[in-house]
């Protein structure tokens, strides 16, 4: 039943005997057996009785039982949206858990964490959409290997060659950060936390590879950052199209399922091209918040004192807000836009300054939680995007964003050397095609 002929450059055959994540008790030729009654059309079936919206995405995928991968997982490659599967696996569970595997895998592709909607480093990005995915299962769904917020992973029953007892202690804390998460976060918001964690970020430091073990992944990400920009751009649009299909069926038999309806409002929202411009900007500080960690010879390490150096952050606010001050954005945009900042800062803090057609530096504010400046003026002249562009890329403040609150009336700027977010006031647009790494956010007054 395995394929294991399957040359696509990423699917790698495992060695030695298969080791089921969830029944290592169980030997191969015991899973063999099981794999050989394994009928996964049988599965598509019942998963088109039970959940009609998600059983029309996988409908569209290309299927394929191989070996060469431990568990599942999709890939948009070559054209094609593939669904591989190992049946040493699969045929391991029962009909339900099987049933969630699906719908945790057709969620990958609905949310596009397979093409446009990827952040590094990509492990932990990893972790963030399986935790965010797995918060709308069923317990009853949910093989136990699988990460889920609430929920401490299992420590294998033998730790890897190599692994040291302070990657089994980062191990055991890394996994009561996860225990402590909530349920039914976004994927970036995971990804913020996860991130801000120092024992995340000394592993992503030291190159770790191994964390979560073999018995804590129900899927299989392998490939996801390898696809060419024109690749990924074209990939994009057929999952976006399967998805806006499986949509207009579900909505016009009204059999979404289990799909719950803030889930089906973000589906609409990616195939009709709409954004939770709240959203976005909470995802864009979620991600990019950080701060720098030094190695310091002067503090004790806690965990190991006279073991290792201890370490010290510089807190320095990481994003540069920049207001557009023209005569064209009006009193009413500027308070929309300092309204917003007012909530974002409960996140994070910034660094703002006022802008024309030069940086107002006179004008910069440190804004922290509960310090906050209301809507006011300091300039009124025209507006050059090519002033903060080049105040942030001579590396006079040093950010690793930046959001430029504008009502897009100038020519377009040179390239960012960080990440860039226009924030566009209502009613208005850009002027110009941002560049491919430029994120835009579209105010409205209310929220559709």
């Amino acid at each position: 039943m395995a394929n294991d002929s399957t040359d696509n450059g990423i699917l790698k055959k495992t060695k030695g005997p298969y080791k089921h994540p969830d029944f290592p008790e169980m030997s191969e030729a015991d899973l063999k057996a099981k794999a050989a009654t394994f009928d996964i059309d049988a599965n598509l079936v019942n998963l088109m009785f039970q959940e009609p919206f998600y059983a029309d995405v996988v409908r569209y995928l290309h299927k394929e039982s191989t070996e060469s991968i431990p568990t599942a997982g999709v890939l948009a490659k070559d054209g094609v949206m593939h669904l591989w599967y190992n049946p040493l696996f699969l045929g391991a569970y029962n009909g339900v858990q099987v049933k969630g595997i699906m719908k945790h895998e057709a969620l990958h592709l609905v949310l596009e964490h397979t093409t446009t909607r990827r952040y590094q480093p990509h492990t932990i990005w990893n972790w963030a959409t399986d935790l965010s995915i797995n918060s709308t299962l069923t317990e009853d769904e949910m093989p136990p290997c699988g990460l889920r917020p609430g929920k401490a992973f299992r420590e294998p029953a033998e730790w890897p060659e190599g692994t040291t007892q302070e990657d089994i202690e980062r191990t055991r804390r890394i996994s009561k950060l996860i225990e402590s998460f909530p349920l039914n976060l976004s994927s970036e918001e995971y990804f913020g936390r996860l991130m801000e964690n120092e024992d995340v970020q000394d592993m992503v430091e030291k190159g770790k590879q191994y964390v979560l073990g073999d018995g804590n992944s129900m899927d299989d990400h392998e490939g996801w950052d390898e696809l060419g920009e024109e690749e990924r751009e074209y990939m994009a649009g057929k999952v976006r199209q399967a998805v806006k299909d499986a949509m207009e069926r579900a909505d016009s038999k009204n059999s979404w399922g289990s799909v719950p309806a803030s889930m089906q409002a973000e589906i609409r929202r990616k195939v009709r091209g709409e954004i939770d411009w709240k959203a976005v900007l909470r995802n864009f500080v979620g991600v990019t918040n950080r701060a720098d960690r030094m190695t310091s010879i002067l503090r004790v390490n806690k965990k190991y004192p006279g073991i290792h150096a201890g370490s010290t952050r510089d807190r320095v606010p990481s994003i540069g807000i920049f207001i557009d001050q023209s005569g064209s954005v009006g009193d009413n945009e500027l308070e929309l836009l300092f309204g917003e900042l007012v909530s974002l800062a409960n996140r994070t803090d910034f660094t703002v300054f006022h802008f024309d057609t030069e940086v107002d530096k006179n004008s910069k504010k440190k804004w922290k939680k509960g310090r906050i400046e209301q809507a006011h003026r300091t300039r009124c002249g025209g507006t050059d995007f090519e002033a903060p562009t080049k105040f942030v890329n001579e590396g006079k403040e040093r950010y690793e964003a930046v959001m430029i609150l504008t009502d897009g009336c100038a020519p377009k700027p040179s390239s960012s050397r960080v990440r860039r977010c226009w924030v566009v006031t209502p009613g208005s647009k850009l002027e110009f095609t941002p560049d491919a790494r430029d994120v835009v956010v579209q105010l409205k007054r209310k929220l559709v």
